[in-house]
């Protein structure tokens, strides 16, 4: 027979099959879903009703710029070469400076914020801002090693006072000493209560902190954001009382406020005292450069180094001609000398060749008349004449008091041009060092520059400081004091209800995707598919929770068309020729117990029987028989073991009757448990057995052992036509259908098919049979209650 022959299903798009099954596998447990659903929104409403309302502050502040840098500061700063500051960095700095623990622990002991006040209403303790008490600790804070609850009611008399252990104290209004109470705290009545039965039997809940972990507790409450390139600032609370929040964000801004103008006024202070030290030195300093200059210009005999070196350098050039003109002198001294030793004809001397020496000139002037006249008189008169010798007397003895008078005059022009040079010596070295001593010179001056412009920047900076100290500018611009939106932040019930409706799917959802991930059984027919895709499903049979068998031949009950159905598709798996008389060997067997074949086994018999086919039921589970128990029949009655014993030798007279009405339906049992069972059906006899029923019976339908148990099926495995492999739904584990699979693959079992067993035990699902041949029927199966039902 070739099974690829035999088709029952047709091709479908498996990934739009298996989202239809896997949202189906949720889907049939709707009622769980709708019931948590109820739960949960059930929860929702008494959260929404009874859980504290919360509220979010927002107040918003600018940083300024004077905030950040004082005018001072800066400068200062700028004086000692340090790098600015980045613009977010200051901003950053500011956030941490108001989320720090010395600000925020002067809000909670400016406003209180260690004593927390309750009232209770609607079952819960809701946060209030301004009770009609006021409580004032008198406890040191080290002994608050956690939160002091107390319980406050007003009655006629006074403050009733329990504390969290059950202690009762009654403290009357007026009084002013609570110590002998042993309370921690003092209790009076606010100022603007003026009738306390307007606070009748209303309890209050007073809770103790210390300071500190209130301080604590702000700064994780806090919230301070700032957008991108912007200045402002926004803090944000959240808490239950609006009032509370408000005035605690506006105690932060104005305790930050003054914070910043306290830094700035003490930065101003400690400016000046910087500056008033920095003048004794500065002081100092110029007095020293000052003397220094003082030394320096005496020492290199200056005043003004730009008047100083047109003096040095007239000097100079003055010295330079006087010197040239001496040496003209002296050139000119020596050609009169030499002319006049050299003279001696008594001639003519050259005058007026520019000697500076009047006298000398004239004394050439006079030689040259009394030359004059020698010459003339030597012509008139003979050389002994006494006029013409005493006029050659005079002209020697002149001529030896001019080159006397040269001589003088040589020597005092030789002195004159020694001392000129020496000037111009002195005027050009300084001329010369003049350069080295402007440079000196302005090193110092440059020096006293500095000093005196520091000294100065210093003097406009401590006037600065003065002003800036006597009035400081506000650290900051308040844009909007807190502010409590109207609509509270949580609960919402947008959100709630939602979430809650969200929570009733995704529990239920997460149970099942839970319980279906760690179920290893199977449940559909697909299952069986992906695992043993090359055995096929014969049939499906659906799970019946009362009616489990045929009731008659003519029953048409879902029960009975399924295993007519089941029947039918057996009989096209046989495909009996027309010339083959011989009746068909039908196996029913599983991979473990519990699988429900021997129902199968004996609802198949009876469905083939009501449609007039011969059929022997044989219980050939030997070992642990159970078909005698739907039949209500002895278990030791003589079967199928006491033939293949030998123990009887015709095993007709050993059947029973089947449906009362029905002939055609005949069983036979197993018999008593034998201790040879693998002897038994390996034997001769159950061979005989067969061949013997086959000639009576159309269909021999053997309900067998277990195969995962015991070989006893697989030993008689050869002599079936068909056997029927019986899975159960949500029984059969996916690792014994990988054990069928491999008795498929090896031929153990011939002609091996899976029949589906109790499908929909899990919804009941409703079965119906319709014909078009103008009948219909119908009939409803019960099915489990939903809270009943079961994987």
């Amino acid at each position: 027979m070739n099974e690829k022959t035999y088709i029952l299903d047709f091709e479908e798009d498996k990934e739009s099959y298996d989202l239809k099954e896997t949202l189906s596998r949720y889907l049939r447990y709707w009622p769980w879903f709708v019931g948590m659903i109820i739960l949960f929104c059930a929860i929702a409403f008494a959260y929404l009703k009874y859980s504290p309302v919360i509220y979010k502050t927002e107040a918003k502040i600018k940083i300024l710029d004077d905030a950040m840098k004082p005018n001072v500061v800066k400068d200062v700063i700028s004086i000692a070469n340090a790098n600015p500051n980045n613009r977010l960095l200051d901003i950053q700095n500011q956030i941490k400076v108001i989320q720090s623990y010395r600000l925020l622990h002067n809000v909670v002991d400016e406003l209180n914020l260690d004593i927390e006040y309750n009232v209770l209403k609607d079952f819960t303790y809701s946060q209030i801002w301004e009770p009609p008490f006021i409580v004032r600790k008198n406890i040191s804070e080290d002994k608050i090693d956690k939160p002091m609850k107390y319980e406050v009611i007003l009655s006629n008399t006074g403050f009733n006072i329990k504390d969290s252990i059950g202690t009762q104290f009654v403290v009357p209004y007026n009084e002013v000493n609570t110590s002998v109470y042993y309370l921690p705290f003092k209790i009076e009545l606010a100022e603007n209560i003026n009738n306390v039965k307007d606070y009748k039997d209303i309890k209050f809940k007073v809770v103790l902190d210390s300071k500190m972990r209130t301080s604590l507790k702000l700064a994780k409450k806090l919230t301070i954001t700032t957008e991108a390139n912007s200045e402002v600032l926004n803090l944000s609370l959240i808490g239950e009382s609006r009032e509370r929040s408000e005035e605690v964000l506006n105690s932060i801004i104005n305790n930050f406020n003054q914070d910043g103008i306290l830094d700035r006024q003490l930065v101003s202070r400690r400016t000046l005292e910087v500056i008033e030290k920095r003048f004794v030195y500065l002081s100092q300093e110029l007095d020293s450069i000052e003397a220094g200059k003082q030394s320096f210009k005496q020492n290199q005999n200056i005043s003004y180094i730009q008047s100083d070196a047109g003096a040095n350098l007239q000097r100079k050039n003055d010295a330079e001609s006087e010197a040239l003109k001496l040496e003209t002198q002296v050139s000119l001294s020596n050609l009169l000398k030499r002319t006049v030793a050299n003279e001696a004809e008594y001639n003519l001397l050259p005058a007026d060749i520019g000697l500076a020496n009047t006298g000398l000139n004239e004394m050439v002037s006079n030689y040259n008349e009394m030359a004059r006249e020698r010459q003339k008189l030597i012509t008139t008169v003979g050389s002994n004449h006494p006029t013409l010798v005493k006029l050659s007397k005079q002209l020697e003895l002149s001529k030896l008091n001019i080159l006397s008078t040269v001589n003088n005059y040589e020597a005092q022009l030789a002195l004159s041009l020694s001392r000129t040079n020496q000037e111009k010596n002195s005027a050009g070295y300084k001329f010369s060092r003049l350069p080295e001593t402007e440079r000196m010179l302005r090193s110092i001056e440059r020096q006293q520059s500095i000093k005196e412009n520091l000294y100065l920047l210093l003097l406009q900076k401590r006037e600065e400081a003065t002003i800036d100290y006597a009035s400081t500018a506000p650290t900051i611009k308040v844009i909007e004091y807190g502010l409590s939106n109207i609509e509270p932040l949580w609960p919402k019930p947008t959100i709630v209800y939602p979430v809650s409706v969200l929570l009733g799917l995704i529990v239920p959802f997460l149970v099942f995707y839970i319980r279906f991930s760690t179920d290893n059984n199977i449940h559909e027919r697909s299952e069986i598919e992906k695992i043993n895709p090359e055995i096929p499903v014969v049939a499906e049979i659906p799970f019946f929770e009362k009616d489990k068998k045929f009731i008659d031949v003519n029953d048409r009950s879902v029960l009975a068309e399924s295993f007519r159905i089941l029947g039918a598709n057996v009989t096209h798996l046989l495909s009996p020729d027309d010339n083959d008389i011989a009746g068909k060997v039908v196996y029913i067997t599983s991979a473990i117990k519990g699988e429900g074949k021997t129902l199968l086994a004996l609802n198949l018999s009876l469905a083939y029987a009501s449609i007039g086919k011969r059929v022997l039921l044989v219980g050939g589970d030997l070992r642990n028989p159970t078909l005698h128990s739907y039949l209500n029949l002895d278990k030791n009655s003589e079967g199928l073991a006491d033939y293949l014993s030998g123990k009887i030798a015709d095993y007709k007279n050993f059947l029973f009757e089947g449906f009362q009405s029905n002939p055609d339906h005949k069983i036979f049992l197993s018999g008593a448990v034998p201790s040879n069972v693998p002897v038994l059906l390996s034997g001769k006899n159950f061979e005989h057995f067969l061949s013997e029923a086959k000639k009576k019976f159309d269909f021999i339908i053997m309900d067998t052992a277990p195969t995962m148990l015991v070989t006893d099926t697989l030993l008689i495995a050869k002599h079936a036509d068909i056997t029927l492999f019986a899975v159960r739904a949500g029984v059969t584990d996916k690792n014994v259908m990988k054990f069928s699979k491999e008795l498929n693959k090896s031929k153990k079992l011939n002609n091996m098919f899976y029949v589906m067993n109790a499908v929909g035990q899990v919804h009941g699902s409703h079965y119906n049979y319709g014909y078009g041949y103008g009948y219909e029927m119908e009939q409803p199966v019960k099915s489990k209650k939903w809270f009943k039902k079961r994987q």
